[in-house]
């Protein structure tokens, strides 16, 4: 999350978002920095266990997903002057405890720690030029999907005992509170100029619509009441259920239908018509930042424009040699015609797409021992996404298990509309997301041992997006393409991420429309119209994060083509692996200067 300065910004009339006792309450950690010892490796390995802990106090539903159940009632308004004043003393002051550490003085995990941290501080820090909170949420991204998640009682929220039910009940009602805040930032963007799109504001009240129903047990948060164990007594079963019907009805509702009329009434006429973020007040900057935010580099965005052209190019070249391989009769455009329109490609029944997958994990499983020697302990499931975000959801997401393996890593897939599913795409997919991708190094980096809590769940898109991306291009070596069509699969994906490079740059630096984005991609591609949509709308919503695919998975590659040039018949592809792996998401100038130390190891020790 992005830092901003406190702006103190409170009215009489929004005054219950800024002085809430709930939030008050919750947030009252010290922001105070370790003392000193002689041993460095100590004073950091004490700075950055402390860091952690301040971040789970400041953000107790993220605890949740790391397998942290501690904070299972509390709940903290990220958009509060006192969140963002703690979250800007926490930055800056460790930052500068992190600048009076001697690096050299570190052993060399510890280095690597130092480098991650310091990279992500001083990123954070950057941020505080933008005003990041005017926009508090999009409908791709938002708190009130994340409680619907939660509320469901089918995500990490447990809903095991009376206490369990206590405690997210209490969650709730400091959640109702927040909304007053998200209509007092809201209220600043207008009167900043800045705001979201329109189109993406209508999408966003669909959204909210969802949740306001007639009666309490047609809520979503009322699904855990439907399905409370029989461990529960009867007469804490009434209790539970008088309790959570009352607040539905009365709080959680309520606070919905009078967010959506705030957005209708105050917020939606002053929305814009534009789609990128160069017309936001000093937008171009600001995505500059975003973009290198995202990708952990310098890259200017004209030349990441330039790198998408490109690749977009070389990629169609690919395509026509499958449409020729397969003997296809008609030009290329014909060719994504037929895959994406043919009955053939695809499923008919939601459930038959679900076990499909299955099937690939199980072949994919096979293979995985040949190219890793070190595998997650937590298993996986595929899972259909829910109803009540399946029609905003992307075609596919990964949600990580718990550490323990307690909670098993979720493969979403969305089923709303099986024609964005062609079964051509399923390998690819499978990889990316699953294993080896996202599934596989989010898991090991939360098995780790002897790395800072920081590091095992700290998010770098670019390593994380492109280890994905780079899962699918081994799935080539791993003889997971013999398929044509399949292979064409691993290429739409990859024409996707190039794509974005185009899309994303266009949108937000260029000047690009929102309709101009659509026509690119429908041109370039089999995807339907439908995905696309949600595509380019998901750019316009959360900028630059699309960048990191590509170009992490062209860094990673980069990286090996390195070490097996460097190495020769010294290069080892499990180690490579471990390499890459075994100290958590890095930024990408981190990893580009672990695997050179590397690779002048592996030549000194086998000379």
């Amino acid at each position: 999350m992005n830092l901003i300065k406190p702006l103190l910004l409170c009215s009489a009339l929004t005054l219950s978002a800024c002085d809430n006792s709930y939030q008050v309450a919750q947030q009252n950690i010290a922001v105070e920095m370790p003392n000193k010892v002689q041993n460095e490796n100590q004073n950091f390995a004490t700075l950055a266990q402390q860091y952690f802990e301040q971040q789970m106090a400041l953000n107790p539903i993220y605890a949740l997903y790391i397998g942290d159940y501690s904070k299972n009632d509390l709940f903290v308004d990220d958009l509060s002057d006192d969140y963002l004043k703690k979250r800007y003393e926490l930055t800056s002051k460790t930052l500068a405890y992190l600048n009076s550490l001697s690096v050299d003085a570190l052993s060399g995990p510890n280095k690597i720690s130092y480098q991650i941290l310091k990279a992500n501080l001083k990123n954070e820090l950057q941020g505080n030029a933008f005003p990041v909170h005017y926009l508090p949420f999009t409908q791709f991204d938002s708190l009130m999907s994340t409680m619907a998640q939660l509320g469901s009682g089918q995500s990490a929220q447990p809903f095991d005992s009376v206490k369990d039910y206590n405690d997210f009940a209490k969650r709730l009602r400091a959640y109702v509170a927040w909304f007053e805040s998200a209509k007092q930032r809201l209220s600043e963007g207008v009167a900043n100029k800045v705001v979201l799109p329109r189109v993406l504001v209508n999408r966003l009240l669909s959204q909210l619509e969802a949740q306001v129903v007639n009666d309490a047990n047609g809520s979503i948060f009322y699904q855990p009441i439907n399905n409370m164990p029989d461990g529960i007594s009867l007469t804490d079963k009434t209790q539970l259920t008088k309790e959570y019907e009352a607040l539905i009805s009365n709080e959680i509702i309520p606070a919905y239908q009078g967010l959506i009329d705030f957005i209708s009434e105050h917020y939606l006429p002053y929305t814009r018509a534009t789609d990128g973020y160069s017309s936001l007040p000093n937008g171009l900057p600001w995505y500059q930042y975003l973009a290198n935010s995202h990708t952990t580099t310098t890259m200017d965005v004209a030349q990441i424009h330039q790198l998408g052209l490109g690749e977009v190019a070389r990629i169609l070249k690919e395509m026509n040699g499958v449409k020729e391989k397969v003997a296809f009769k008609g030009d290329l455009k014909a060719f994504f015609n037929h895959l994406s329109q043919s009955p053939e490609y695809f499923f008919t029944e939601k459930q038959d797409l679900i076990d499909a997958y299955q099937g690939y994990k199980k072949r994919i499983d096979g293979v995985l021992p040949q190219y890793f020697d070190i595998m997650p302990k937590s298993p996986y499931i595929v899972k259909a996404v829910e109803a009540f975000r399946e029609q905003s959801a992307a075609g596919a997401s990964y949600a990580s298990g718990s550490p323990d393996g307690s909670r098993p890593g979720v493969f979403y897939v969305n089923t709303f509309n099986l024609k964005a599913q062609p079964k051509w795409g399923m390998m690819t997919l499978s990889l990316h997301e699953a294993a080896p991708g996202h599934h596989f190094q989010i898991s090991l980096a939360q098995e780790l041992q002897g790395i800072p809590d920081f590091q095992k769940f700290g998010g770098q898109t670019a390593y994380i997006e492109g280890w994905a991306l780079y899962s699918e291009q081994l799935g080539i070596e791993m003889g997971l393409f013999d398929d044509p069509y399949q292979y064409f699969g691993k290429l739409a994906d990859e024409m996707l991420r190039a794509m974005r490079l185009v899309v994303d740059t266009g949108l937000h630096s260029k000047g690009w429309s929102r309709e101009q984005a659509i026509a690119y991609m429908l041109a370039n591609s089999t995807m339907a119209k439908s995905d696309v949509v949600a595509e380019v709308e998901r750019y316009m919503a959360i900028p630059g994060q699309a960048l990191s695919y590509k170009i992490g998975q062209l860094k990673i590659m980069e990286l090996r083509a390195r070490a097996e040039s460097a190495l020769g018949q010294q290069f080892d592809i499990k180690d490579f692996h471990n390499q890459v792996l075994l100290d958590g998401a890095l930024p990408l100038a981190v990893l580009e200067t672990k695997i050179d130390r590397w690779i002048a190891t592996v030549i000194a020790t086998n000379k």
